[in-house]
């Protein structure tokens, strides 16, 4: 069974990330406040990127990754800079190790 990971970004400009086997219908969900708790309250909702799967396990592995990404990375998905992916994958904080001083 096929499936999707999708995005969606909320009335309140705010991104949900989901995955669906039928996505026509989870899209309709959402938009008619039956989807998840997140966007009944940040109505309407539009979708702004997707990706099929051949199963609906990998579509929400997938769910689960980008979920995890900030609103930066997810920008550059949606808007197909994969490019950009890695420079936003990488850690910046201050006591990560790349950010060490030289001795």
């Amino acid at each position: 069974m096929k499936g999707y990971m999708y995005i969606l970004e909320c009335g309140n400009g705010k991104f949900y990330t989901g995955s669906t086997n039928n996505l026509e219908i989870r899209l309709a969900q959402h938009q008619a406040g039956e989807g998840a708790n997140f966007t009944q309250k940040h109505l309407p909702v539009r979708l702004v990127y997707c990706e099929e799967f051949e199963r609906i396990d990998e579509a929400f592995r997938r769910e689960k990754q980008v979920q995890a990404w900030n609103r930066k990375k997810k920008l550059a998905l949606i808007n197909a800079e994969f490019e950009k992916l890695p420079g936003l994958a990488e850690c910046r904080n201050e006591t990560h190790c790349k950010n060490a001083p030289s001795i």
